[in-house]
């Protein structure tokens, strides 16, 4: 077994046991002093870990749309058996999570709107859909162009933690003016910036090879929207898992912002091993401001 101890901040690893249930054999294959990545189908994972013990969960599975994963994944389904799978991970997930803490979704409009009611019956409470806007899509014959990724915002009852993120008012990168008056109000605007929106449109496409994985075909997730998951929901120290580590987004983020971690990665768990080690992943460029 490969225990690595990259991230290290002082002379203990990030202890694993506490989340684990008593007897538990699955061993993390990554420890950091802050997180531990297991090279494993969520599944098993979810199987060993605790009730109630994380506060964020934030879940990027496969679209079920035929992109090209590993060997372990087929992602393309009949539509029951894709929605069947999403509700075991789910329910699992849901089950790990303590009270008040939060759950987010990011996935197609398509399938969240019916996950999203699943989320539902299990007694989350509903908080934000929010429309990621993307800059480049093919149409549809026969259908609006669809421009934005779903990302679900969900508590278990009042949330623990919230924290008000601000971005920065736009401003013209030509001139320099800023872009709205904000009808006429602008001397009463916040000087940290404006109120943060369930509509962003701001997010970078990850295109480059610095971003992403050079060897993983799937996309990856820009930084920035883990910046603002784990801003928005958790305080340093708290917990974050993700049972679908692809290129090791969230856990980069998480060792950057001092949030503790647990993930698993089916496919890809050797090359997040690589990046979290030698820094790979970078992060783009976020003005926004956390101001309670």
């Amino acid at each position: 077994m490969r225990i690595q101890t990259a991230f290290k901040l002082d002379d203990r690893e990030f202890d694993v046991c506490p989340y684990m249930i008593e007897g538990s054999r699955l061993r993390p294959s990554y420890v950091s002093s802050l997180g531990a990545l297991f090279s494993a189908d969520c599944m098993n994972l979810l199987a060993q870990m605790r009730d109630e013990v994380v506060d964020t969960v934030f879940a990027d599975p496969p679209f079920n749309i035929g992109k090209e994963y590993g060997k372990s994944y087929n992602d393309l389904r009949p539509d029951d058996h894709y929605l069947q799978w999403c509700k075991e991970w789910i329910k699992e997930s849901v089950r790990t999570i303590k009270p008040g803490g939060a759950f987010f979704l990011y996935n197609l409009p398509k399938w969240n709107i019916l996950l999203g009611a699943y989320l539902t019956e299990l007694g989350m409470e509903f908080r934000h859909w929010i429309a990621i806007e993307i800059s480049a899509s093919l149409p549809i014959p026969g259908r609006l162009h669809p421009s934005h990724y779903s990302l679900l915002y969900y508590t278990k009852g009042k949330p623990k933690t919230f924290r008000r993120v601000r971005t920065p008012i736009q401003v013209c990168r030509h001139c320099g003016g800023e872009v709205k008056d904000y009808g006429g109000h602008r001397d009463a605007m916040n000087p940290e910036g404006v109120n943060f929106k369930d509509v962003w449109t701001d997010i970078p496409p990850v295109r480059h090879w610095k971003f992403k994985s050079k060897d993983r075909k799937a996309n990856a997730l820009s930084t920035k929207i883990l910046d603002r998951v784990i801003e928005i929901s958790t305080v340093p120290g708290e917990l974050v898992f993700d049972p679908f580590g692809g290129s090791g987004t969230t856990f980069a983020v998480c060792e950057k912002k001092g949030r503790e971690w647990i993930g698993s990665e089916i496919d890809y768990g050797p090359e997040n091993i690589d990046r979290l080690e030698s820094g790979e992943i970078h992060q783009h460029k976020n003005d926004d401001r956390v101001t309670a």
